[in-house]
């Protein structure tokens, strides 16, 4: 059990600045509260900024200043708000339990996400789903939600010891530092495939419909199943498989592997009506190992050893490059089913099992380096890890 102890002590000049100190068993952290820290604003910053721009959104501007406003959400989202996100949870986590608690909170994340839809169906619903000043409504409603999240982040999300060092500028060398990191690059190529598929599998869902011809009921209760259920548990669960085999990569790889397994079933079974509740339930596998797979990805850097020093520029670089796919996957697959009708799901089922096995050969591939370099990786972010610590021991003593 935590204990919640607090003090005062002085950080710079005149400045009184509380401290908290997390006391869990034999490991301490002295966490000064301080504003300019990274998590404590760049956090407001992505909530802030996203939250101006689904106002701006929220008016229903034209075409092209939706691109603006799509492009703008891109880096204030995936850029800024995801690669935080993930080094918060980082910060608060041993790294042998980074995996759980990054799959836990995608649960977390699942449940605010079930909460929040029922909210926006019932102002869809109160104000009829067609009508403009419903889907106004709604979007006030969200880029107010996201704005006080970015004050009560600006609040109460403190700055960790190590976080950052006490340098007063942004130190390009951790950027030079990351884009050299073969385990970050590698990851970044896993996340990339892992989130081709884990978009992708939503096309089972149609595919039941307009190949199979299945009812609205199992549609509705498929649909239901993994927007709610798998979305709240395949995280965490996915987590702890993750902490239990002490490898996040050996999962994905599994995972992806079942995915691919999945998918080969769906393209060799007759496409007819016989076989509706079978695919029904390999959608819903699909959905529940891509998902939770999904959630375990950004814990292949602790894997990897990355130091705290770089993480966060890591998950920015891993956040950019694994959601690539949403420039144009919907797009190629959109254009594949305008061209060859139902034909098509055979075509993207493919496709997506070819990304399972390439974001299981990266998976592999991080592995194996991670094994042949862990003496390395091991002394470089302990080296790391002190030198962020002389340089707070060194603010310290200036103060």
């Amino acid at each position: 059990m935590a204990s919640l102890n607090y003090e005062f002590r002085p950080i710079s000049h005149a400045d009184d600045v509380r401290n908290i100190s997390l006391d869990f068993g034999a490991r301490k952290w002295r966490i000064p509260w301080n504003s300019e820290a990274l998590a404590s604003y760049f956090h407001p910053v992505g909530f802030v900024t996203t939250a101006l721009l689904t106002f701006w959104y929220a008016f229903l501007p034209s075409i092209t200043t939706l691109y603006i406003i799509f492009v703008g959400m891109g880096i204030t989202s995936i850029l800024i708000w995801w690669g935080i996100r993930f080094k918060l949870i980082r910060l608060i986590s041993e790294e042998s339990e980074y995996s759980r608690n990054i799959g836990v909170s995608y649960g977390v994340y699942g449940a605010a996400g079930l909460i929040l839809n029922f909210i926006n169906i019932g102002i869809l619903s109160y104000f009829n789903a067609g009508e403009k000043i419903g889907v106004q409504i709604l979007l006030f409603f969200l880029g107010a939600i996201i704005l006080v999240l970015g004050i009560l982040s600006f609040l109460f999300i403190p700055r960790f010891e190590g976080e950052i060092t006490s340098q007063s500028s942004f130190d390009f060398s951790m950027v030079g530092k990351a884009l050299k990191s073969p385990v970050i690059w590698l990851a970044a190529g896993a996340m990339f495939f892992v989130y081709f598929f884990y978009t992708g599998v939503n096309y089972t869902t149609p595919y039941l419909t307009d190949a199979l011809g299945a009812s609205v009921g199992i549609v509705s209760v498929v649909g239901v199943i993994r927007s709610y259920g798998v979305t709240l548990i395949s995280g965490p669960i996915f987590g702890f498989f993750s902490k239990a085999a002490k490898s996040p990569s050996k999962v994905i790889i599994g995972g992806s592997l079942v995915v691919v397994v999945g998918l080969l079933v769906l393209i060799v079974l007759p496409a007819n009506s016989s076989i509706v509740v079978l695919a029904a339930i390999i959608a819903i596998l699909l959905g529940f190992i891509s998902n939770g797979v999904f959630g375990i990805m950004s814990g292949q850097l602790t894997e990897g050893k990355v130091p705290l020093t770089i993480f966060g520029t890591a998950t920015g670089l891993l956040s950019v490059v694994g959601f690539l796919p949403d420039t144009f996957s919907s797009t190629w697959f959109g254009s594949l089913m305008d061209s060859n009708g139902k034909g098509a799901y055979t075509q993207i089922f493919w496709i997506l099992a070819g990304a399972a096995v390439l974001a299981a050969g990266f998976a592999a591939a991080l592995l194996v380096y991670v094994k042949k370099n862990k003496e390395r990786l091991v002394a470089e972010s302990e080296a790391a890890a002190a030198e962020a610590e002389s340089h707070e021991v060194a603010a310290d003593i200036a103060s």
